[in-house]
Parts: C-alpha cells; structure tokens; sequence
C-alpha cells in the first residue's frame, strides 16, 4: 500500500522564507495565532540551544478534489496572495512565532501574561548569553516597538532605540540572525562600541557567534502529507497529533472546502443556529448535528434516484452519516438540504413540546431528533397529517423505551430515515418500532435521568396532564410560569430507610415522579398518610386529591394506607401501561417483582 506522508527535516531559513513568500500557508479552517509573550520567548530560547521543538505537519495541496481556501500567517503582508504550494495543519503556533519574531521585520503584537495586548520586539542579551550560571531563557529579552522601557508612570528607564544604545546595552536584535547585511553591521558597531576593550568583545563575539548559527543551522523535522490524502485522514490529524489541543471537526473542514468556493458556511451556521435555538428544546444542537442530517438526507436523495433510474438497490450508494460521509458533503447537497432541514428542526421541536418534552434537559436522546428532522425535512407538510403524526409519536417513543440511540448511532439513522418515510407512505412497520421492547425489570432499575426511558417516563406524566400535589394545577403549566420542578420521591427516602424498604427499590423511577418544590417541603421525610393529610388541610378535598394521584398512575388507597408493596406494584403496573400504549405493543409482564428484584449498583438522585 503507498505512503500517504514523507518524513525529513528542513533548514529553519528556507522554511521561514517560504512563510514570507506565501508558498507555506495556513488552510483557514486553523485557529488564529495565541501566542503570548512568554510562550515565544521560551521558544526562541530552546532554538538557541538547538533544543527540538515538535515535527511541523503540512499537506501538499493540488488535490482538485479537496480544496481548502488558505491564508497567510499573521505578519505576512503581500500584493498578491499566490497559490501555496503547502498548507500548515500543525505548528501554526510555533512557526507564526518564529517567523515574526525572526524575520517579519516588524514588532510582534502579542499579550503578556494578563493578556493585554503589546508590540514586542526580541534581543539576545549578550551578557546573561555568555553566563553559564544564567538560564537561557533568562537571555531572551523583548522591548517595546520603540525599544523604550518605561516605568507605570511613563517615565523612562532604558532607551535602546538605536543601534549604538544597543551594543552598548550588548542587546542584539535576533532578526539579525538571518541578516547578513545586517549582522556584520551590527557587529562592527559592536566591536568599537567600546576601544578599550576590542579583545574581550571580540571574544564575546566569538562565543555569541555558536548561538547565532543555532538559528542559522536549525533543524526542524516536517512530516508532509500526500496531496491525495483524505479528508478524514486530515481530521484523524487534528485529533491525535494537534499540538495546540483543539480538535478540528468535520464543520470547520467543510468550512474551509466551501470557502474555496466563496460560501461561507459558518456565517449560514450561525444564521440558522440563532434561528433553531430560540426553542430551547435544541439548546444543544450543534454543527456536526445539523451537517450529519443534511448527509443523511443527502444520501438518501442520492440512493433514491439512482433506484428510480433503473440502477440494481445492492448497487445503489447506501444510505449513510457517518464522518467520513459528511466530509465528501458537496456544496450542492448543503444548498439543497439545508432549509428543508431547518424547517424540520423547527417541527422537531413543535412535535417535542406536544410529547411535553420542553426543555433539553429532559431530552431523552439528542441523537434522535437528528432522524426526526431528516424525515420532516423530506416529509414537510405531509407531517402535519394526524395519520403521519401518530406513526412518527410511535416511532419515536419506541426508540426511548427501546432505548435504540444509546449506541450505533449512524446505523440507526441510516435505517430509520428510509424506514419511516416507507411505513408513513403504506409499508411495513420500521426495524426501531419491530425490535423495541421494555421489561417490567428495567422499570425498577431506573434511577436517574441519564437514562433515556427515565426522561421519557416523565414526558409521559406530563403529557397526560400530571397535576401538582399542593396547588393542582398541570406540572408543565407550573414549569412554563418558571416555578421550580423536579422528579421527587412519592414515598419519602428517610420513611422508606425507617421501614425496611431497599434503597435500590424505594430510588426507582416507580416511586418518584414530577412535583414543585414547595410540595416537596411539605412532603418532607413524612409517611404519605400524614403530608396528604397536611396537603388536604389547605383546602382540598379527598375526591379532589384523588384525582391528582391518578393523573400520576398513584393508587390512592395504598398511599392514604401507606403500603408501599401494594402502591410500588400497582404504579409499576399503570406505568407499564402507558409505556405500551405509546410504543403500540404489548410487553411481556412475567419479569421481576420488587421483591424479587436484586440489588444493583445505582446512584442516588437528590430530591
């Protein structure tokens, strides 16, 4: 199998020289340089003592099929960009620093360790260089662009603004160093600065000369990427050997491809994202989200027509999302999917509000909705059918008790996008819908909301129209007036640890559900026959009561009674009944019961 890289090393001067003359660029998807001032000092101090620094990674450019738009690094000033001949996807940071540092000819805008902004100038002094009791990056000095240190009250302390003051000081300015002209002029300045003592200056300048050819003969190691490397091959990069720490991701990689193409599509990103967010049920959708939706239906498209064009169903491209498809996403595709899919995000979180699920906290999969818009993107109004919407409700609650985007993700979405649209238009029921189940077991053994089918369990409660205990009125009505709801226990934890109930019973989703924080007060550690007696006190009566325990599938009687038994396996019962209405199928009851159940391993969740 060929190479896809080479692996030499290259003279720091040329390299820097190709940075000046625009055939070394950056592809624009990099991060701007962050040096600060300390971080270039402590390099230009290892590169005097020919310390390595890290391999620089470029990539050839010239493949057609992957375009980046490039740019120049900060401080190169041309006419005219020319095409490069190399791109820089590791080492920006390094490089940037050395070649302003060294060869821009101009003061470094930089920050110093508060992060203001400051234009600095770098020298070698010849003084700490030489002592052998100095650390060398004690050695590396930087001015101020007019080489003047003042104190906070501007008065001057040092002046090394020409070049007499400089030798004096014996302050060498390291742009110097690939200054020939420059050097010896400097030198010889240097050398009768002072005449009494040409010896030991010339001497002096003997030494310095070692660390001056340090940089003039450095060395750095370049790994180059073929030009026919892949884009994901290209990411893989950015996410193992990037030294800056930030992995790059497939949206800046399009973003950089499209700019080749004068689409600028974080500017569309950031369009549509302020658009989506306003509903906060998709405060946490990102990029990537949105880019593998648009792949999906992309692919999609692409398979159909290819089917509808006579060409065999195995010989059509699949249907697929996963990195390395998004990465081959054309421009097209974006253009041609992307306000469908905005518009489907946008049903996605008016069907979520009417399964009363409002917020994304109580999300149960982020992953889910990315299918969900896809298939209202290519449904559109069709959606808006009750027939169609009963059939996506089931789909969807089907993949929460499944519990089916928990894993495999893109195999999922790659399924259920061209299932669905089938079961929609008359054909048979989706693989997600068929393959789903839920077991009386996995009831008990849900204890926090991590858990998708918890979070679901709680839409449910509230789309039946649960009513809080103290004031009676509808828990998502209380949450949308921004009063305070959590998922609070039914019988009290400390009444359950007084009468022998198992933590890993009593902290199941069976005995919890959606109330305000005012209810929970007066419920405190209190059995439940006493906080509904303090509860009816208030004004409410025992029918009225009742009703609101049934609106959260409570028995009454085994509350009022305080029998958990008789309440845990009941509420078990009626839960298991809502959860087999909505997936459209019957479950299988002969599991464990809680007596039966054994102990597993849990974290609480705090009332």
């Amino acid at each position: 199998m060929p190479t896809t890289f080479t692996s030499d090393t290259e003279s720091l001067l040329p390299l820097l020289q190709t940075i000046r003359d625009g055939k070394t660029q950056l592809p624009d998807f990099q991060r701007l340089w962050v040096w600060d001032d300390e971080h270039i000092k402590d390099l230009l101090a290892s590169v005097s003592l020919s310390y390595p620094i890290g391999a620089i990674m470029m990539l050839e450019t010239g493949n057609e099929e992957m375009q980046f738009k490039p740019r120049l690094i900060e401080g190169v000033t041309l006419n005219t960009s020319p095409k490069p001949d190399r791109l820089i996807l590791d080492g920006q940071q390094r490089l940037t620093s050395l070649f302003q540092s060294l060869f821009s000819g101009h003061p470094v805008l930089t920050k110093d360790t508060r992060g203001k902004s400051i234009h600095r100038w770098y020298y070698l002094d010849i003084a700490k260089l030489l002592d052998p009791n100095t650390d060398r990056e004690e050695a590396i000095m930087s001015l101020p662009s007019d080489r003047i240190i003042r104190n906070f009250r501007n008065e001057v302390l040092a002046d090394y603004s020409t070049i007499e003051r400089e030798c004096a000081a014996e302050l060498l300015p390291l742009p110097l160093v690939f200054d020939t002209v420059g050097l010896t002029t400097w030198q010889l300045k240097y050398l009768q600065s002072d005449p009494t003592c040409l010896q030991e200056r010339l001497a002096r300048w003997n030494d310095l000369l070692q660390v001056i050819q340090s940089y003039q003969q450095y060395q750095i190691p370049v790994i180059s990427l073929k030009k026919g490397t892949p884009k994901i091959a290209i990411c893989q990069v950015f996410e193992k050997v990037n030294t800056g720490g930030v992995a790059l991701n497939v949206f800046e990689l399009l973003t950089a491809t499209y700019a080749a193409e004068n689409f600028n599509l974080q500017e569309d990103w950031a369009k549509r994202e302020n658009q989506l967010k306003q509903n906060s049920v998709l405060a946490a959708m990102g990029n990537t989200d949105f880019l593998q939706a648009i792949t999906l239906l992309a692919t999609y498209d692409h398979r159909t027509q290819k089917i509808s064009n006579g060409i065999d169903l195995d010989k059509a491209s699949p249907i697929s999302c996963k990195r390395k498809d998004i990465l081959k996403l054309t421009l097209t595709d974006y253009k041609t999917w992307s306000d469908p899919l905005t518009q489907g995000f946008e049903k996605v979180a008016k069907f979520l509000h009417g399964q009363k699920i409002l917020s994304v906290r109580d999300l149960p999969y982020q992953t889910q909705i990315t299918a969900l818009a896809a298939i209202f993107a290519v449904l559109g109004d069709q959606s808006d059918h009750v027939a169609v919407g009963d059939k996506l409700k089931r789909w969807y609650w089907c993949g929460v008790f499944g519990e089916l985007y928990g894993s495999a993700i893109e195999s999922r979405l790659a399924k259920d996008l061209p299932e669905v649209l089938t079961w929609v238009k008359g054909g048979s029921e989706p693989d997600t819908v068929i393959v789903s189940n839920f077991t009386p077991a996995r009831l008990v053994r849900l204890y926090t909301r991590r858990s998708a089918a918890y979070k679901g369990l709680s839409a449910l409660l509230l789309r039946d129209n649960s009513c809080d205990f103290l004031t009676g009125d509808n828990i998502d009505t209380l949450m949308s007036f921004g009063d305070y709801i959590d998922i609070h226990h039914i019988f009290p934890r400390y009444w359950c640890q007084r009468n022998g109930v198992r933590p890993e019973i009593y902290d199941s989703v069976i005995n919890k559900t959606p109330l305000s924080s005012r209810t929970n007060r007066i419920i405190g550690g209190n059995a439940p026959s006493v906080y509904l007696g303090r509860l009816q006190s208030k004004g409410i009566s025992e029918e009225r009561m009742d009703g609101i325990l049934h609106s959260h599938v409570i028995n009454p009687s085994a509350l009022r009674a305080d029998n958990f038994d008789v309440f845990f396996q009941s509420r078990q019962n009626a839960l298991l009944d809502r959860i087999e209405k909505v997936m459209g199928k019957s479950l299988v009851r002969d599991a464990l019961t809680q007596e039966e159940s054994e102990p597993v391993d849990y974290e609480e969740e705090a009332d």
